[in-house]
């Protein structure tokens, strides 16, 4: 596995990428954000002309799209914790969820709030382990 810094980045899996950019999510945290929308997908590496889509796990930069004004109208880092398309794992299960719901960090990837509200789901443990203590519920 690639190491950084002496610690084990942790690889994931494939998931199929449902979040295109220009997306409206959930806000899962107790920042007073309600909704966010999808600027960027940071790490996409895709083809010519196609959208650059998220999946579960993934960084993302969003905009408060409904919410307190000082939160609006700049550009913050999410970690998208729920997508609705089905999830599926190695021991063949499949998990999907209700909606479509990121987290707010800050920078160096601390959550911004402090609690989570819903379930979130296992991968998002692997990749964010503080935004992974703070949900109350792990799928």
């Amino acid at each position: 596995m690639p190491r950084f810094g002496g610690e084990v980045l942790a690889r994931k899996p494939k998931i199929t990428r449902a979040i295109p950019v220009g997306a409206i999510l959930n806000c899962a945290d107790n920042t007073g954000a309600k909704k966010l929308r999808v600027v960027q997908v940071l790490g996409y590496k895709g083809r010519l002309r196609r959208l650059p889509a998220a999946c579960v796990g993934d960084h993302l930069k969003v905009t408060v799209y409904s919410g307190p004004y000082k939160l609006r109208k700049q550009v913050l880092d999410a970690v998208l914790v729920r997508q609705k398309y089905p999830i599926r794992r190695k021991d063949g299960t499949r998990v999907m969820f209700e909606d479509n719901a990121a987290v707010l960090i800050t920078p160096d990837g601390q959550p911004m709030g402090t609690e989570i509200k819903g379930p979130v789901a296992m991968e998002v443990s692997e990749l964010w382990p503080r935004v992974a203590n703070m949900a109350s519920m792990l799928i």
